[in-house]
């Protein structure tokens, strides 16, 4: 049996229980958990960690306008939807159903979803699709994913995808910017863990760029990252956006930036 992880943003029992009882009649197994918005401790993180540990087939967000339209659970999603695709592929399914006829812009990091409203009669077949069809989506030539807990703090780890036909980078340049978001540590080390030491090379702190038109505050190393290994960034707060590009003397390299509220 297929199996649904239902995140409801709200602790609305009755629709959470209205929801399970049609996918289960469409022999789907739902399992999930209420949001909780605490990103100081990375509550987020629990949720994807259940998520994994169930082997679900597809992600259905409950949302509903008042609480989709506040800038940490808005957050949270886009780091939960980033490190969920790393985990199981860019092409993992997810589902947002609404239970009102219009709906807020949901963060382009968040994206690409599948929104449907509880108002039509086929949202449950189409979530029972989801979930038995191939995981499809283009992944991009970057890995950008969010490690960490409460006592490790919150991690960016990113780099160049392989099979993707990107290069290695030579430096790393990454900014973040909004109000209270700031980077206390940078390292370099092997996909998929944070390094236990680390060697910097050309280490920059506080360089000031623009894009997009927002204002942000990255560091910077000169080490090669290759398609096996990761850059490591240590944020304090909630950006708005993260910006991120190879390091290059000319300034010719382009930049990514990514919109998490």
């Amino acid at each position: 049996m297929k199996t649904a992880w239902i995140s409801a943003l709200s602790k609305n029992e009755p629709r959470v229980a209205a929801v399970s009882q049609v996918l289960k009649g469409y022999g789907l197994d739902p399992k999930g958990h209420f949001w909780v918005d605490d990103n100081d401790k990375m509550a987020w993180r629990a949720a994807l960690d259940s998520l994994l540990e169930a082997k679900a087939d597809v992600w259905v967000v409950l949302a509903d306008n008042e609480t989709a339209a506040t800038p940490s659970v808005r957050y949270a999603l886009s780091l939960m939807a980033a490190a969920l695709r790393e985990a199981r592929g860019y092409g993992f399914p997810i589902v947002v159903l609404w239970n009102d006829a219009s709906a807020p812009e949901l963060p382009p990091a968040f994206l690409p979803a599948t929104a449907l409203q509880e108002q039509q009669a086929s949202w449950a077949a189409k979530i029972v699709a989801k979930a038995n069809m191939p995981a499809k989506g283009a992944a991009p030539e970057y890995r950008f994913s969010v490690a960490g807990d409460e006592r490790l703090g919150q991690w960016f780890e990113l780099g160049p995808r392989a099979n993707s036909g990107a290069a290695a980078w030579h430096g790393v340049v990454f900014g973040v910017a909004g109000e209270g978001a700031e980077i206390n540590f940078q390292a370099v080390g092997p996909q998929g863990g944070l390094p236990e030491k680390t060697v910097l090379e050309f280490a920059q702190e506080g360089m000031k760029l623009q894009a997009g038109g927002l204002d942000f505050t990255a560091w910077a190393v000169r080490n090669e990252v290759g398609t096996g290994d990761s850059y490591y960034a240590r944020v304090a707060g909630s950006p708005q956006a993260v910006l991120f590009l190879p390091y290059s003397d000319d300034g010719e390299a382009e930049a990514t930036v990514l919109r998490l509220s």
